[in-house]
């Protein structure tokens, strides 16, 4: 007798397919890798972000795994993306000297021209740029043109000192209490930023000012001005 065979039983439709099921030692192998996967993304993250952010403690303890890590074979320079902050306050105080009617000069207070600044920016969610950066970039301008006697170094130096007269200028006015501005007189003060008590580094010198010589102020001077 001939036998018949019954096909295969079809499986019922909605019904899941069985999965593949992993082993133990298989899944402690994925998951040994995802763990170096994860743990090296990190270290490699974290090396690039120590080379780029400033000198502070842990780059300078880590800097050779640091460079190891960066400089692999050829140099690679990142400061286009990370430039180094700023690591001083500088301040920017006026003073004018007026002349009354009858010929008698009096010397006013300092007024604080960065203090106005940071006034109009504190508490300001979209604080102006001229606020910012105008007083701040006059100030590097002047002082990147100039050395430490006041003496212009190269030909934009008298251009430079003209800007930051005119930006004080322009906040006193031509008068003082009804008497002609004369003459006008900046003082800067340095102070650097003080590293954290936890970083083991000596304490900055105390804040360090600069005045500078008196400068005539003319009607020229305030041109364009109002």
């Amino acid at each position: 007798m001939t036998g018949t065979t019954e096909p295969a039983a079809e499986p019922a439709a909605g019904s899941a397919a069985p999965g593949r099921v992993w082993s133990t030692p298989a899944q402690l192998v994925l998951g040994l890798a995802a763990a170096v996967l994860v743990s090296g993304t990190g270290l490699f993250l974290a090396a690039v972000f120590l080379h780029v952010a400033p000198d502070n403690v842990v780059s300078r303890q880590y800097r050779d795994e640091v460079d190891g890590v960066v400089y692999p074979e050829f140099e690679q320079n990142w400061k286009l993306f990370a430039p180094n902050p700023l690591q001083q306050n500088v301040s920017v105080d006026a003073r004018v000297r007026t002349v009354a009617d009858g010929g008698a000069t009096r010397t006013r207070d300092w007024t604080g021209l960065t203090a106005q600044d940071i006034a109009a920016i504190r508490g300001n969610p979209a604080p102006s740029h001229v606020d910012q950066n105008l007083l701040r970039r006059a100030w590097d301008f002047y002082d990147g043109s100039h050395d430490q006697d006041g003496k212009p170094t190269n030909a934009r130096g008298r251009l430079a000192e003209q800007y930051l007269k005119r930006i004080a200028l322009q906040r006193i006015g031509r008068e003082v209490d009804g008497e002609r501005v004369l003459e006008i007189e900046f003082r800067v003060t340095t102070a650097t930023v003080p590293p954290p008590s936890w970083s083991g580094e000596t304490a900055p010198p105390a804040p360090g000012a600069r005045e500078l010589p008196w400068w005539p102020v003319g009607d020229e001077d305030y041109r364009g001005l109002g």
